[in-house]
């Protein structure tokens, strides 16, 4: 692409840098682990099993998060980073986002008025009508199954049995062999991962930057294993948007898209970043009505992500997706992710620098991708 390309593109940039120029007030929730996460089964032997087969109910909020930590627990041994009680391991990101979709009612059915007398039972109960939940499906079951594919999960003593929605149990898979011909390119990137990881060395004591190649390597399997899951799940979740109001609808298309901007960079997902950022999305659904950034009863910077997100979905739109392609070249190197993470760090904790190092990164790095290129030529 061309400089005079490049500057077109920052036009398009301009105004989501603008939005993103408003000082937050940022707040970070150490340790903080998902809902209900001590009631959460921690092996295949909590779970109710029938002549050695154990039964999993993606469809009860424990039992998916259970696939979770499960996984957690799997992989403490190539991805705690070195730091105690597994809080830098990069799945934190999958539980944590899950948690906070339980907490904002986004895994209910919300054309049903939920009464304030359900049991334990009822509340934990996942909808197969919401969006939400169906997109995490993609982000929970199939990553398990494929980890039980690459033989992380070794010695259970169980078949597993995945059970089916009450509806659109067409959209889903329920095993390994299932997954691998309905999903098979999202459980190809799964399971590389899984045993990709099996050969990094622990060697990175740091965050958000830098990270040591090894991480660095780790992050970008698991990206483009997740954004795998979101491509796969989109059109087969898509005729559950009609149940939420138009408002959430935008709002839950434009969060699948800035997974491309973010995933783009190797952003680290242990405990401690995603919980930080976690608190500027919203704390509840977006309701007919609800407009950023003048919601009322959200945080300024609530009002202000949720603008950003949704102006920077609809010019990657307008201009066929040619942002998100820029952007993905200037996170050709190592120094290029370092700055884009550090970008995406800064639209939070000092926003003030963000115009500035958005058409530094765009223009030098893309600049040093293509002269790297020309130089191997």
């Amino acid at each position: 692409m061309t400089i005079f390309h490049e500057m077109i593109m920052l036009l398009f940039l301009w105004p989501v840098l603008a939005l993103g120029s408003a000082s937050p007030d940022a707040s970070t929730n150490d340790e903080h682990y998902p809902p209900m996460w001590e009631l959460v089964p921690e092996s295949l032997n909590d779970f109710s099993n029938h002549n050695g087969t154990a039964v999993i109910d993606p469809w009860d909020y424990l039992h998916r998060m259970a696939v979770y930590k499960m996984m957690l627990s799997a992989t403490a041994p190539y991805l705690d980073m070195k730091e105690p009680g597994n809080t830098r391991n990069l799945l934190w990101g999958l539980p944590l986002q899950h948690g906070w979709q339980y907490l904002t009612g986004r895994l209910q059915d919300t054309s049903v008025q939920l009464s304030t007398g359900q049991n334990k039972q009822e509340q934990t109960r996942i909808s197969p009508k919401s969006w939400w939940a169906c997109m995490n499906y993609y982000l929970s079951v199939i990553p398990f199954l494929a980890a039980l594919d690459a033989g992380l999960l070794q010695g259970i003593p169980y078949d597993i049995v995945v059970s089916r929605p009450s509806e659109f149990q067409y959209d889903f898979c329920y095993s390994v062999k299932e997954c691998r011909l309905s999903s098979p390119n999202a459980m190809d990137e799964w399971k590389f991962f899984f045993q990709s990881i099996k050969t990094l060395e622990q060697v990175s004591d740091n965050s958000v930057p830098p990270l040591s190649k090894e991480e660095d390597k780790a992050l970008s399997y698991m990206w483009k294993a997740h954004v795998e899951s979101i491509y796969v799940a989109l059109p087969r979740c898509s005729r559950r948007l009609s149940y939420h109001s138009e408002p959430e609808q935008s709002f839950g298309l434009d969060w699948a898209m800035i997974v491309d901007f973010i995933a783009a960079t190797n952003f680290p997902t242990n405990l401690e970043t995603t919980n930080d950022f976690q608190t500027f999305l919203p704390n509840r659904m977006l309701v007919n009505g609800d407009k950023a950034p003048n919601i009322p009863d959200f945080s300024a910077q609530q009002n202000r992500v949720l603008s950003t997100l949704h102006f920077l979905y609809n010019s990657n739109k307008f201009s066929g997706g040619l942002i998100l392609r820029l952007w993905r070249k200037a996170m050709c190197s190592e120094k290029g992710r370092a700055e884009g993470r550090q970008l995406i760090y800064n639209m939070v904790h000092d926003p003030k620098m963000v115009p500035q190092a958005m058409i530094k990164i765009i223009i030098q790095m893309a600049s040093a991708c293509d002269e790297a290129k020309n130089k191997k030529k």
